[in-house]
């Protein structure tokens, strides 16, 4: 029988990376895909200019797995752009594989998109009434039918004219055969950020981490609602959207993003140890071993051992060469998707009062099997803790999130929570505990799949979820699990 092996946890969105100005501009952006890599593992594409015409290479898998040698060498050029891709919008097919790259009144164009806009239905829906047609189901695409569709002389003001009709979060990359223009949305859901390479050349990418492996000295981020505009070997900033309030993606500091990277100003690393410690802070435990859910787990599991004073264990072993199906033998083996990808270590955890580290709970199907694995390799209790508070919300902002009905925590009593993973005890983060790497304020993230308060509007999704406005100056509701019939 075939297993799917889709986990039980927030899927990341995708991963965008430009070079501009450097010789061997594809190869590079292919090591920046490949350092984004955790963003989105159903796709990858790369396409390239040399000046005079775009080209590109597009398929499904890994990086390592869609481009080789030959075809790095195909995409010539000094100027090229990248997308990971992870579908929070239209199924995994190579049609909705990015960059999309299309010839328009202007010349080619190429698009690599990070995010999700709320109007597609609706823009699509007018779009089409007026003759375009869709070659994919991918929101992005609207991006295009919008460029093409307006008489303006310049990529730059068609792209201006477009990102002021969408809404939603984006940080996308646009290329011609000359230009390339990278954008973020004016409430800044997304990452996205600035390098220099020494000796002339730029490098735009979703994370830091990519540009480290570029050899790619850190700028800055592109701030929200900013254009840079790269022509004639010259960096430009355009600000053409009036100033709107910042929403960041926390998400990105308790999961997303790699542990090395700089996200938003801030190490991601870093904060999320502070998570950990925060956690120990709230809800101390008596125990003999902190151990992590690896890997996203590891920074506040340590975090956790500092100031609580109990020993980090690595009682968990991930097996980091796991595709996304398996073949599972005929003789069912109990717990087949969490043994797979982690295996316990008994001579850790026999015996011993463990407590267990995660970055989130979500339908909560895999925290109970890892309670019972490692219940099974002889711990004499579990305590389960969660580096953030309950997730109670999808996201409509570019991330693959299950609806309000499977979410644990929206339906369901923090003592229920504990009951169905079968663990001793059960805590969260706090929402105050998790700003508290900022020194407790909130300065402007998107924090709805904790609260509720969705900064912009979308449709009810197919569930039946409710979606209520943020509007300035409301107040952070207190941490709670709300119990929803539904």
């Amino acid at each position: 029988m075939i297993y799917d092996s889709r986990e039980d946890r927030f899927n990341e969105e995708c991963g965008v990376v430009g070079v501009y100005g450097r010789p061997e501009a594809a190869n590079l952006a292919y090591l920046g895909l490949y350092s984004l890599q955790h963003r989105g593992q159903e796709g990858a594409g790369i396409a390239s200019s040399d000046g005079t015409s775009v080209v590109q290479h597009r398929g499904l898998g890994l990086v390592a797995d869609v481009f080789d040698e030959d075809v790095i060498r195909a995409l010539g050029g000094d100027m090229a752009i990248g997308h990971n891709r992870y579908s929070t919008s239209g199924q995994t097919m190579l049609r909705n594989t990015q960059p999309f790259v299309v010839e328009y009144a202007l010349g080619p164009l190429a698009v690599a998109h990070n995010g999700n806009f709320v109007n597609t239905e609706l823009l699509r829906a007018n779009l089409e009434a007026h003759g375009s047609i869709f070659q994919s189901t991918v929101d992005t695409e609207v991006l295009i039918h919008l460029i093409a569709s307006y008489n303006r002389s310049t990529l730059l003001e068609r792209t201006i004219d477009a990102l002021k009709v969408v809404e939603g979060a984006y940080s996308v990359l646009f290329m011609s055969d000359r230009e390339m223009i990278a954008a973020r949305d004016p409430n800044g859901f997304r990452p996205l950020v600035i390098g220099r390479f020494e000796g002339g050349g730029y490098v735009v990418a979703s994370e830091t981490c990519a540009l480290d492996l570029m050899e790619a000295e850190y700028v800055r981020e592109v701030e929200p609602g900013e254009l840079i505009h790269f022509r004639d070997g010259s960096m430009k900033s355009i600000r053409p959207f009036e100033k709107r309030e910042r929403h960041a993606c926390i998400f990105e500091h308790i999961y997303f993003a790699r542990p090395d990277s700089m996200v938003f100003g801030t190490h991601v690393y870093s904060n999320r140890k502070e998570f950990g410690r925060q956690l120990a802070r709230e809800a101390p435990v008596e125990a003999d071993i902190v151990i992590p859910v690896p890997d996203s787990g590891v920074p506040a599991a340590l975090g956790y051992a500092e100031v609580s004073g109990i020993p980090f264990e690595m009682g968990l072993i991930r097996n980091h060469y796991v595709g996304r199906t398996f073949i599972e033998p005929q003789d069912s083996i109990r717990h087949f998707g969490v043994k797979v990808k982690l295996n316990p270590q008994r001579e850790v955890l026999e015996g011993k009062r463990v407590v267990v580290v995660d970055d989130s709970i979500v339908r909560g199907t895999t925290s109970r099997k890892i309670v019972r694995t490692i219940r099974a390799a002889g711990a004499r209790e579990v305590h389960f803790r969660v580096s953030a508070p309950p997730t109670t919300g999808p996201c409509y902002y570019g991330v693959n999130t299950p609806t309000h009905g499977e979410l644990v925590a929206n339906n369901h009593t923090l003592e229920e929570i504990r009951q169905y993973i079968l663990a001793d005890s059960l805590a969260y983060l706090s929402e105050a505990g998790m700003y508290s790497f900022l020194g407790g304020e909130d300065p402007g993230f998107c924090d709805a799949c904790f609260t509720g308060r969705y900064p912009l509007g979308a449709a009810e999704t197919a569930a039946g979820g409710q979606m209520r406005l943020f509007q300035s100056g409301d107040k952070k509701p207190g941490p709670r699990l709300r119990v929803v019939k539904e």
